[in-house]
């Protein structure tokens, strides 16, 4: 079961040190593992395909937003020196995600406008009627209550949604085939993320006591989905979730496998494209290697030498 005790320990103690016992840490080389990318899913293609575009304009595009931005560049940067995090991190989520996900908007002040035109929307985490509050307090959920931490409670959620209801009839209701965030915190169309950092409601939720320690912001509850959205989709509020989902995955990698990602975004990339980076970690650790860069990461680190000069 995922803690966020292996994690938050570290953003107590000098910022980010090192505090679970490894055998030894082995230092993820710089690069990529594969010679070529790895297969870009359908749906992105199609996605952009539909906005008639390329992926090529996609990042040209984001990276002219970033590169033309003095005030986006501090944000970068003070969000990374927060939660002790090279910067070049958060600009390869941000390329990553709005080279395969979603197009950029032409101006850093388009996203404040964005974030306003959801104020007004009728907000709701649930499925087929059920608010996700009341969902967890099935007895199925009972292994969850002794977390006291937003992570830990999140992610113990979202594994027993994986292992006991997702595609399986639970109760006399078939339940979708679908991740626990497509299916209840994403109100407006599955798969849908939001503002600067294309976060997932359901990552905020997660990261939402980490960044409340370490930036001093309001703790988020799924009982106020319009705070949530407000949170993420404010790109003044939203680079410090961004780079504490980094922070995270940086550490369960380090803690977890042995082994540290820190100076290789386009892992850290990759975990952000996917999620789940304990589970993610924990299977290395028993598979053994290296961890590879998905099509995502991989274009990350292809990339890093017009990234970089952007900070």
């Amino acid at each position: 079961m995922p803690q966020l005790t292996r994690i938050v320990p570290a953003v107590l103690a000098l910022f980010f040190t090192a505090t679970a016992p490894v055998a030894a840490v082995t230092i993820m080389p710089p690069g990529n593992q594969s010679a070529t990318q790895p297969p870009i899913p359908g749906a992105s293609a199609k996605r952009t395909a539909q906005l008639k575009t390329t992926f090529e304009a996609k990042y040209k595009k984001i990276k002219d937003l970033i590169a033309g931005d003095r005030k986006l560049q501090s944000k970068i940067r003070d969000a990374a020196a927060s939660y002790g995090i090279d910067p070049i991190h958060i600009i390869g989520a941000l390329v990553g995600e709005h080279t395969f996900n979603v197009d950029a908007y032409d101006r850093f002040q388009t996203y404040y406008v964005k974030a306003m035109s959801y104020a007004g929307s009728a907000i709701r985490f649930a499925y087929e009627g059920e608010k996700v509050t009341e969902f967890v307090e099935r007895p199925q959920f009972s292994p969850c209550a002794g977390e006291t931490d937003s992570y830990g409670l999140w992610t113990c959620r979202e594994k027993v949604w994986d292992t006991v209801f997702r595609g399986r009839v639970v109760g006399g209701t078939v339940w979708p085939n679908n991740r626990f965030s497509a299916v209840f915190f994403q109100p407006f169309y599955a798969g849908q993320t939001f503002g600067l950092g294309q976060l997932n409601p359901l990552t905020a939720l997660e990261t939402s006591d980490l960044v409340s320690r370490v930036s001093g912001f309001p703790k988020l509850s799924a009982k106020r989905p319009k705070q949530v959205y407000a949170t993420i989709m404010d790109p003044d509020k939203t680079l410090p979730y961004v780079a504490a989902a980094i922070r995270m995955s940086i550490d369960a990698y380090r803690d977890i496998a042995g082994i540290d990602i820190s100076g290789n975004p386009g892992i850290t990339a990759t975990l952000y494209n996917l999620g789940n980076p304990e589970d993610r970690a924990e299977a290395l650790k028993t598979r053994g290697g290296l961890p590879k860069e998905n099509f995502y990461g991989w274009f990350v680190n292809e990339k890093l030498d017009e990234l970089r000069p952007l900070m």
